[in-house]
């Protein structure tokens, strides 16, 4: 479908497509030196002593499991407003997932009271995700982490450029920070990921595991700086590309650029649905300063509306997306018997998310505003 205003839109430069063409044109393709620059780069930009480029955020997020100690009998602590990434990664490194909620229908962040409540002896780690961009409480995340001695992981897939309320970078609060390069995240590369820590040990563990826990990889067999290998433990094949190292790392350089024009987007949005009654907005201007700004959820009455109104803006060429509920899922609710997760189920059910891209201009936006205010008189 032509889409008027379409869900996103992925605005690449001359210099993006120019810098990959270069990578191309180097006939080195697989993990290697823009790999390691992206790297270095990555990790002064989010103030973190150490960057591990992966295959994808999903790869990110299990080696994260892994390099925690999670396995079998081990619980990792989920929000139930998430992305099946989340869970996917504690369950394939052997753990049991547990869901917690959100704060609120109206703050859909995992909830750190909740997060408290469901520990046990068997917790191993809690993944927080700053959904849609905002960052989660991390403060108190941290806390009753640290207290408990349980890992925590930042599941920053939506949320690069995102700043937490110390003023650091999310992703550098927690044990280990993981970031996705999927298409329409701030750093779309197609596929990509990376992790961010400042411990020595997790870093050299996550290298290890991404190649197939190889001493040496081929790269620095290239360069003669190894004759072989060996393998002292079990790996993976999540290694990153040099075109899509190479693409993330050029957009690297406008990514405050681009998230300065998106809270730009979210405050005319903000503005503009103050007076249509029937939409309520999630999070505070306080916090659409810190946030990536990955999506733009409102919120309706219930989920009949929903659908009504996403059924009519559609038809106008407006494209809508929302998030389920991880607890609604079919392979999760075989695997999951706990308590619910009402806040954040009530979300998922009354939510859409607009169209939002750094490019959107004010007419495109006053054209979503008002099909939804004439949906919903």
């Amino acid at each position: 479908m032509n889409w008027t205003v379409p869900l996103t839109e992925i605005s690449l430069t001359d210099g993006d497509v120019e810098a990959v063409l270069k990578t191309l044109r180097s006939e080195w393709l697989t993990m290697g030196p823009r790999t390691l620059d992206l790297e270095t780069a990555f990790a002064e930009f989010a103030g973190s002593s150490h960057a591990v480029a992966v295959a994808s955020g999903g790869a990110a997020l299990h080696l994260a499991c892994m390099a925690a100690g999670v396995g079998e009998g081990d619980e990792v602590i989920v929000p139930a407003l998430s992305f099946g990434a989340d869970p996917n990664a504690a369950i394939a490194s052997g753990g049991e997932i547990v869901f917690a909620d959100s704060t609120s229908p109206m703050r859909p962040a995992i909830d750190p009271e909740d997060v408290e409540r469901r520990i046990t002896k068997r917790t191993k780690a809690v993944i927080a995700v700053h959904m849609f961009g905002y960052p989660a409480d991390i403060a108190a995340l941290s806390e009753i982490c640290e207290a408990r001695d349980v890992v925590l992981i930042e599941d920053c897939a939506q949320a690069a450029g995102a700043l937490l309320p110390d003023g650091r970078r999310a992703g550098t609060a927690g044990a280990m920070g993981c970031f996705s390069f999927f298409a329409k995240t701030q750093l779309g590369a197609g596929e990509g990921g990376i992790l961010v820590t400042d411990d020595e040990e997790l870093e050299a563990r996550l290298r290890s595991l991404r190649s197939h826990a190889m001493t040496s990889v081929t790269w620095d067999r290239h360069r003669g700086h190894a004759e072989t290998y060996d393998v002292p433990d079990l790996g993976f094949n999540y290694r990153i590309d040099e075109p899509r190292a190479t693409l993330a790392l050029s957009r690297l350089a406008r990514l405050d650029d681009a998230i300065g024009k998106l809270r730009g987007v979210v405050r005319t949005y903000r503005e503009r649905l103050a007076s249509v009654d029937g939409v309520e907005v999630p999070f505070t201007d306080a916090e659409v300063e810190l946030s990536g700004h990955f999506a733009f959820p409102v919120l309706v009455a219930d989920g009949e509306t929903r659908d009504r109104v996403r059924e009519g803006v559609h038809a106008d060429g407006v494209q809508t997306t929302f998030y389920p509920a991880m607890t609604t899922l079919t392979e999760y609710g075989r695997r999951v018997s706990g308590e619910p997760c009402p806040n954040a189920e009530e979300f998922a059910r009354r939510h859409m998310a607009l169209p939002l891209f750094s490019s959107l201009t004010e007419e495109r936006i006053a054209t979503v505003v008002d099909a939804l205010a004439r949906l919903l008189q």
